[in-house]
């Protein structure tokens, strides 16, 4: 787990509650911009997945060139 990981959770976090809070005043905008930032918050977690994935990589080949 990495960084983009937790801000990419915290930002999902934030758009649930402002799509909640428009859909209970009935402000079609604030819960637009919720589901806006949950779909930020999630490429902000697949930029991490992917960043994990290169890291693990490239430990992986480092670690076979020493064998």
């Amino acid at each position: 787990m990495n960084k983009d990981h937790v801000k990419g959770e915290a930002e999902k976090l934030k758009g649930k509650a402002n799509e909640v809070a428009g859909k209970v005043t009935g402000n079609k905008g604030q819960e637009l911009k919720g589901d806006v930032q949950q779909g930020a918050g999630e490429l902000r977690k697949k930029v991490g997945d992917a960043k994990d994935a290169a890291k693990r990589s490239s430990d992986e080949r480092i670690d076979k060139d020493r064998e």
